[in-house]
């Protein structure tokens, strides 16, 4: 007899973590990773960076010992076995094909190499890919998820929205699109969550975890208000005239990301005086250069949306491959070595294909959700809830985000392919229509995005050459 497949999910599921560890042991840090583990280690932290990941990084120190490892070990057990549910309840419902293609989806460079790189954003991903796997295993037998279950997701939703401060634009539309039913609701929920976020989120990072304010309110407002500066004659903005000139001069606001504003030669003298001012103004402000000059920021805002979902950029655009190796530092954070750096690399030109732009993974999404909009089921409904994540994620991009790397929208990527193989053939199955809409849109998609990699000039390849 045939032995039940469920069977092997968990040995699987060890063995896979037990690979994945191996071949990025002992992590990576990235640059953002080693001021957190700096944190971690003499205990004075700021909210630039999320102070709860060096909260718990400074206790899994203390537990486990120093280094990387711990919190490599955190975010690698969340993904594995978060994806080990899923695959086990797909397993129970009849669908082992669908069960190997969450296996695909767990290992699939792009993915799996950034969970090698221990960072905010692999700690979100990680931490929503286990919640997502617990309300799978439940709901997907036609259970509900009891309480205790839920409390548990609630703490691992609570982390990620620490974790990651635009990840609230996610989570909302995935717990409403799971929670309840009904646009009203839905609705409800996203709003009461998005702004209970916006609230709670300072005090709790102030007051309950003792980090020390560092001013990263200011960098959206700044980004933009510089923005419209470069595009207008300063007026409505803050900036006066000649700021304005020299923020032009020396090409401090660029598409890609706003760090040309703080760290290029030049843009100091013309930046300080706005910088110094408090994050309230500067949103007053915005709000004012917004409405006086409505297409400047349009200008402003889509060509930041263009480099961050990588359509119209050259090839090779910055900021998509996981880094192969640890950055310098003098703390003792190593390297994985030998294989891990061949994997980085892989998934670095796997990025470059249309697989790695944000924009496909959009344009999959929406026509996906549509398709499978009226489709019954648990399975129907918690792909939509990951589809509506994965969109409302994005479209956030258009009015918040500074910069473009690739794994801002990672969790759009991972929801998107889950929710496609929750949803099956469903939605395609007999409905020629939707087929043709799919594969005509993205492949005009595609074209567009081919073209620009053709015919646009290399952009430069190392951040120095950014600020130089």
């Amino acid at each position: 007899m045939m032995r039940d497949p469920r069977r092997l999910v968990p040995p699987a599921a060890i063995l896979s973590f037990a690979a994945a560890l191996a071949l990025f042991w002992p992590g990576i840090a990235e640059y953002d990773s080693v001021l957190q583990y700096g944190q971690a280690l003499n205990g004075r932290y700021d909210d630039w960076h999320p102070p709860v990941m060096a909260r718990l990084w400074s206790v899994l120190i203390a537990i486990l010992g120093p280094g990387t490892g711990p919190m490599l070990i955190l975010q690698l057990g969340g993904y594995v076995i978060g994806l080990a549910l899923i695959a086990a309840a797909l397993l129970r419902h009849g669908r082992p094909q669908a069960a190997l293609a969450i296996a695909a989806i767990g290992w699939w460079p792009p993915f799996l190499g950034w969970q090698g790189v221990v960072l905010k954003d692999a700690q979100a991903i990680a931490a929503l890919v286990a919640a997502v796997g617990i309300v799978v295993a439940y709901r997907l037998s036609g259970r509900t998820v009891p309480w205790p279950a839920r409390a548990i997701v609630a703490a691992i939703l609570l982390y990620a929205l620490l974790a990651r401060a635009n990840m609230v634009f996610a989570i909302a539309p995935l717990l409403a699109g799971l929670a309840v039913t009904g646009p009203i609701r839905r609705l409800a929920i996203v709003v009461t969550v998005v702004a209970a976020t916006l609230v709670l989120s300072p005090a709790i990072n102030h007051r309950l975890l003792g980090a020390m304010p560092s001013g990263v309110e200011k960098t959206q407002p700044f980004y933009d208000l510089a923005g419209i500066a470069a595009r207008t004659d300063g007026s409505a903005t803050g900036f006066t005239a000649a700021e304005g000139r020299a923020l032009v001069a020396h090409r401090c606001v660029t598409p890609f990301f706003w760090d040309r504003l703080g760290d290029a030669p030049g843009c100091g003298p013309a930046t300080v005086r706005m910088w110094r001012r408090p994050a309230g103004a500067l949103y007053g402000q915005l709000v004012m250069a917004a409405v006086s000059h409505p297409l400047a920021f349009a200008a402003h805002r889509l060509a930041h949306l263009n480099s961050t979902d990588r359509w119209w950029v050259p090839f090779r655009w910055p900021g998509a491959a996981p880094p192969g190796g640890s950055e310098p530092n003098d703390l003792g954070l190593a390297e994985p070595r030998g294989m891990a750096t061949e994997w980085e690399r892989l998934a670095g030109w796997l990025a470059e294909t249309p697989a790695g732009w944000p924009i496909a993974w959009i344009t999959v999404a929406a026509i996906a959700i549509v398709a499978g909009w009226r489709i019954a089921g648990p399975a129907a409904v918690i792909a939509r809830a990951l589809l509506a994540s994965a969109l409302a994620l994005e479209a956030s991009f258009a009015v918040v985000s500074i910069a473009s790397d690739l794994r801002y929208h990672l969790w759009p990527m991972v929801a998107t392919a889950l929710a496609l193989v929750l949803l099956g053939r469903t939605p395609w199955r007999g409905r020629w229509r939707w087929r043709i809409v799919l594969l005509a849109v993205l492949a005009g998609v595609i074209a567009i995005g081919g073209i620009a990699r053709i015919v646009l000039p290399p952009p430069p390849q190392s951040y120095a050459d950014w600020m130089a």
